[in-house]
């Protein structure tokens, strides 16, 4: 299996993605563990698919 470009990683009060390719933190801090996020950005990496789920977790922050 290849090594994921895209991995949740625990920080204090939540996770944050880590971009392996890069080797910086991609995206929001989440509350949650974004895993239906993270599957789309290792699969398919759909940009609008993306977009709404970027969309959702920064609604439920609110």
């Amino acid at each position: 299996m290849a090594k994921r470009r895209y991995v949740a990683r625990g920080v204090s009060g939540g996770y944050r993605i880590w971009d392996n390719r890069a080797r910086r933190w991609w995206g929001d801090h989440y509350e949650l563990c974004p895993d239906d996020l993270l599957a789309e950005l290792n699969g398919a990496a759909d940009p609008g698919r993306i977009t709404a789920q970027l969309r959702r977790y920064r609604a439920l922050r609110r």
